[in-house]
């Protein structure tokens, strides 16, 4: 098959894709902004020292859901819409309605919706247990990454593939950068159902908020490699640890404000590229 007949395939897959699926996928993208736009107020309120403010990770932020005035239904309709997302990501690697291809890069980036899709789902569950009283509202999930990593680090080449891990979580975190830097992440938007004001804020915030979430992947991918240096599983942390490190830097809390406001703005971006995202089921 060429690449030409790859993209009318691709087309074809695209046109049989039913549209309840496009709209879970929109769900999900709004769901998932929510979360990220919660850490970015959360972790700026802890910044600047206002009462209620903490670093805390996206299991964290549900949690805080849950303790305000109708978190419960606010929390069933995030699991809604992140099973919704984790929907689209599963759609995305099966059917390439978007033509990522069949080469390297191209599974590659499919494998990466798969992960993406099991890391939403285990959000999603989440948020389900939460809503039903079925989970603490406490932590933000530190705990049960040490869980896993101890497990895996008991392993033969566990500490190798702990390591492994954390150096492909520094490069994911890289890749991020790379991409706010340089607005390659505007190809995703449906420019033709967007005004200039709201593309421009696509643009921003997408620019701000993929530089932030990469700073503070780079910095979980440190603690991995750590974990796999100094074998200790109480090393692996997750989001809320590696705000928790940014604040601890001198200039920390200025520090500390900037990753919130680019990572509530990483929730922005993710709001309107669910609104706006070309996922070629017309």
């Amino acid at each position: 098959m060429n690449k030409q007949e790859a993209k009318g395939h691709a087309k074809k897959g695209a046109h049989e894709a039913k549209p309840w699926v496009k709209g879970l996928g929109r769900a999900g993208y709004l769901a998932k902004g929510s979360v990220y736009v919660l850490i970015g107020v959360l972790a700026f309120m802890a910044a600047i020292g206002v009462g209620g403010g903490k670093t805390t990770g996206t299991k964290g932020a549900l949690a805080s859901i849950a303790s305000k005035p109708f978190g419960e239904i606010i929390l069933w309709l995030l699991a809604i819409g992140l099973a919704g997302y984790v929907l689209w990501k599963i759609v995305e690697a099966i059917t390439d309605p978007q033509n990522k291809g069949h080469d390297a890069k191209g599974i590659i980036i499919r494998i990466g919706f798969v992960f993406s899709a099991i890391v939403y789902a285990g959000l999603a569950y989440r948020a389900f247990q939460l809503a039903t009283n079925a989970g603490s509202s406490g932590g933000g999930g530190g705990s049960s990454k040490q869980t896993i990593t101890a497990q895996i680090l008991s392993q033969p080449f566990g500490q190798w593939m702990v390591g492994a891990a954390g150096a492909a979580v520094i490069g994911f975190g890289l890749y991020e950068i790379y991409k706010g830097y340089s607005e390659k992440f505007t190809d995703s938007f449906h420019r033709s159902k967007m005004d200039k004001k709201e593309y421009q804020l696509g643009k921003k915030t997408g620019k701000a908020g993929l530089m932030a979430r990469g700073v503070v992947f780079c910095i979980t991918g440190y603690f991995l490699i750590q974990t796999a240096i100094t074998t200790n599983p109480d090393n692996a942390k997750g989001l809320d640890a590696a705000l928790s490190e940014i604040a601890q830097q001198p200039f920390g809390q200025w520090m500390l404000g900037l990753v919130a406001i680019g990572l509530a703005a990483y929730g922005v971006f993710q709001i309107l590229k669910g609104k706006n995202k070309n996922m070629a089921f017309s």
